[in-house]
């Protein structure tokens, strides 16, 4: 089913799983994850794009997996070290599997590759108007602080709305730990007419060794608050899971509250992870999603 449909009905609740590099028994324990994200009836599950080669086809296969055993699954596809050719076998087993909607992305240049990156699709709106051929149903990603190579949130923005132009039904936001951030992207969106649903990310941070990376990825700010009580506990993992788990649970509350079209949680092929969270929320779920 098309994401922006489901949209239009109601509220969502998505998860985002990644593919595994290294072996066969990480991409089985990934398959059982799955089972049990089916469990908390996510309205679809995301699958982040392996670049090239078989990692990319493991993508592809997990997405269907994810379409075979009854959930919609929202395949990435990574518009910057991949060529035509690679977007359209891509795009072909994914029509094969039954997927319908993909998240189209440039994508950030890894450490491994060159001057060959982004050499066929210089933005991800290069990479829609192509993909476009195959009748995928697209959505495209944002900032809610601004993209990290933009000098101002407002090109961020320019750029979003060249995204809706092309095509995108829908957005979904990279990691936010401050809500008045996604507010703020909403708001200034939709006063250059994007009108598309912009929906909220949000990542449990369960460890303070994933900060450093947070912020290397997403630039992500960490209130005060917050970071706080990460200082004063992570010595504790069991405290500071606790936490994490915490204030995941609060921003959700305070999205849902102020009108947020869905959640879409960044689990870490976690499934425990959303177990918990969505325990904590069973009465916002069963009443207001």
């Amino acid at each position: 089913m098309r994401i922006d449909e489901i949209l239009k009905k109601k509220r969502t609740l998505s998860f985002e799983v990644f593919p595994p590099k290294k072996s066969e028994t990480e991409t089985d324990a990934l398959l059982k994850s799955i089972d049990e994200l089916k469990k908390l009836n996510p309205d679809f599950i995301s699958v982040t794009y392996g670049a090239g080669g078989s990692t990319a086809r493991n993508s592809a296969k997990i997405a269907g997996y994810i379409k075979n055993v009854g959930i919609e699954p929202l395949a990435h596809v990574t518009g910057g070290p991949s060529s035509p050719a690679d977007i359209d076998l891509l795009s072909k087993e994914l029509l094969g599997y039954g997927v319908e909607n993909v998240l189209c992305l440039r994508g950030d240049r890894p450490v491994d590759y060159g001057s060959e990156y982004c050499k066929h699709f210089k933005h991800a709106t290069d990479l829609q108007h192509y993909i476009s051929k195959y009748g995928f149903t697209m959505g495209a990603a944002c900032y809610p602080e601004g993209h990290p190579e933009c000098e101002t949130l407002y090109d961020d923005l320019k750029n979003l709305r060249k995204k809706q132009d092309e095509g995108a039904k829908f957005f979904i936001a990279q990691i936010c730990f401050d809500n008045s951030y996604y507010y703020r992207l909403v708001n200034e969106a939709n006063k250059i007419g994007i009108t598309v649903p912009i929906i909220p990310g949000i990542m449990p941070l369960l460890s303070a060794k994933n900060i450093a990376g947070i912020k290397t990825m997403c630039g992500s700010t960490i209130p005060i608050e917050f970071r706080n009580m990460i200082e004063i506990y992570s010595p504790r993992p069991a405290v500071m899971r606790e936490i994490g788990l915490n204030y995941a649970v609060y921003q959700i509350i305070d999205l849902i509250a102020k009108g947020a079209p869905g959640i879409h949680l960044y689990i870490m092929n976690k499934a425990d992870t959303a177990i918990e969270i969505c325990n904590r929320l069973s009465n916002v779920i069963s009443e207001l999603f």
